[in-house]
């Protein structure tokens, strides 16, 4: 087995333990929003006041329509924050793992010995042609 291979080898079962390793996860991307409530005597109507707020929403697709939680603020708003990360670095490990997987596949195509043991170990296996005729009951 090259050396090459070996690191290859390396590499993907560094990934998947780290795989294996995911905490909560969650699609989708937290938006902090500001409003004005619209009336006159309220701090929002000032000039150059961002209103009230923030409140959080967090977004993402389903079944291709675009669906909205409002997260509360506080320790939910880190969570949410901490959960779209994670589904962030887990995408980018699974990118990884498919990456490094290919070129340890296309490496064993090139070389014969780089197969798995499993693969290397078999031989080719030779047919019989003879037929068991049974004799008539």
């Amino acid at each position: 087995m090259t050396t090459s291979l070996r690191a290859l080898r390396d590499k993907r079962d560094q990934l998947t333990a780290s795989v294996a390793h995911i905490d909560d996860l969650r699609p989708g991307f937290l938006t902090a929003r500001f409003r004005k409530c619209g009336k006159p005597n309220c701090h929002c109507a000032q000039k150059d006041s961002p209103g009230h707020g923030p409140s959080y929403s967090l977004t993402h697709r389903i079944g291709g329509k675009t669906v909205t939680q409002v997260i509360p603020p506080g320790p939910a708003v880190e969570r949410a924050k901490a959960q779209i990360a994670e589904y962030r670095r887990f995408r980018n490990l699974v990118r990884e793992l498919i990456a490094v997987s290919e070129q340890i596949c296309s490496a064993q195509l090139r070389d014969r010995e780089a197969l798995p043991a499993s693969e290397a170990k078999k031989k080719p296996r030779r047919r019989s042609f003879s037929h068991r005729h049974r004799s008539g009951d």
